[in-house]
């Protein structure tokens, strides 16, 4: 894989660069750029497989090379010092980034991923997805990507009623009745969605409340939802979910 790297910091590129080389040789660095303008030349010049990409550098931002890049015909691992600067828009999109300082194994985790979705040849639309939501000035409700094997389905947060683990996978529940398998711990989700006023009721189940129904005392408590659905709540959590439902 053909890969440019970009970043704002030399010492930053010049260890990324010795990483790769160290832990993931199957990555060929074709090019370094400090600045969004090189980096869309270089980007342009050498057409890469995959670009590293920083997301917050002096004034401007990874997203802006993104807006200014015609053809995304590359996967990003976006690479960050921060864990609240975009990285919330990058979750919802469901694409790879890194926290600085780099961890190796985390580095050929996403490389790993990377290299799968090359070969799937699935590119770009995750990207526009990203850029879309980034622009929107407007307070709207977020969509989340799910990638499945052959697609990648964009909900609607309001349309989730809950999601439910499965060993190391969530289950999706839809207002459409739908059910989706995504093959992600529920933990990763549950971290996601709880600013969009989703509640752990049980450590196997994420509901969203404005599902709820009611509250029932069955089993020291017990949501039945507007589907007709019951979803047990833990001790531990039955304090929070009471807080959230109002009760």
């Amino acid at each position: 894989m053909r890969a440019v790297l970009v970043d704002d910091e030399q010492a930053n590129l010049e260890n990324l660069q010795v990483m790769l080389a160290r832990h993931c040789p199957e990555v060929k660095v074709v090019a370094i750029a400090n600045n969004i303008q090189y980096a869309y030349e270089k980007v342009n010049l050498h057409r890469p497989d995959l670009l590293f990409l920083d997301i917050q550098m002096g004034k401007t931002t990874g997203f802006d090379l993104l807006n200014l890049l015609s053809e995304k015909t590359f996967e990003v691992i976006f690479v960050t010092a921060y864990d609240n600067y975009g990285i919330q828009a990058v979750k919802f999109a469901a694409l790879d980034y890194l926290l600085k300082p780099v961890d190796p194994d985390e580095l050929k985790s996403a490389v790993f991923k990377a290299k799968d979705r090359i070969a799937s040849k699935i590119n770009g639309e995750q990207l526009n997805f990203l850029l879309n939501q980034i622009k929107r000035t407007e307070p709207s409700v977020p969509k989340i990507a799910l990638p499945q094997q052959h697609e990648i389905r964009y909900v609607s947060v309001d349309d989730i009623i809950r999601c439910v683990a499965d060993n190391t996978y969530t289950f999706f529940y839809l207002s459409s009745d739908e059910k989706i398998l995504i093959s992600k711990p529920l933990k990763e989700y549950s971290d996601l969605l709880k600013p969009q006023g989703f509640v752990r009721a049980h450590q196997s189940h994420l509901v969203n409340p404005k599902f709820v129904k009611s509250w029932l005392k069955e089993d020291g408590g017990t949501l039945l939802m507007n589907n007709g659905d019951k979803i047990p709540v833990s001790k531990p959590n039955r304090e929070v979910v009471k807080a959230v439902l109002g009760k």
